[in-house]
């Protein structure tokens, strides 16, 4: 599986932006999609993950950080993940990874090479 995240930019605080990442390759073993972060100093974070198949397909999980303003989605062919971010607060500003893992795997192993997100105050 391939992943190839963007759609980063430079965004004023309280904006939207939309980030997307194009998947290919094995797309019907995967299981889950996320969106990652990771901002200077700290530790990367889950932002948002949607399950893709079985009986939990189309649950998503926000942590609360996120919670109210990001959204995850995914197109019916599978092979794009969005994550649409709105009241971006200077906080948000970090590099953006998409991931995904098949039916099993207990961590993500596919990763995208990340998109900059940077949100002025």
């Amino acid at each position: 599986v391939q992943l190839q995240a963007f759609g980063g930019g430079l965004v004023q605080a309280g904006g939207s932006l939309r980030l997307a990442c194009r998947v290919s390759g094995t797309i019907s073993a995967i299981d889950v999609l996320a969106w990652y972060r990771r901002a200077p100093g700290k530790q990367q974070e889950l932002v948002a993950q949607i399950t893709t198949s079985g009986s939990a397909r189309g649950r998503t999980y926000y942590p609360d950080s996120v919670k109210g303003r990001f959204v995850i989605s995914r197109n019916n062919a599978g092979n794009m993940v969005y994550l649409q971010m709105a009241s971006l607060k200077s906080e948000d500003t970090a590099v953006y990874y998409c991931a995904a893992k098949f039916r099993g795997d207990a961590e993500y192993k596919y990763w995208g090479q990340g998109t900059q997100v940077t949100v002025s105050s």
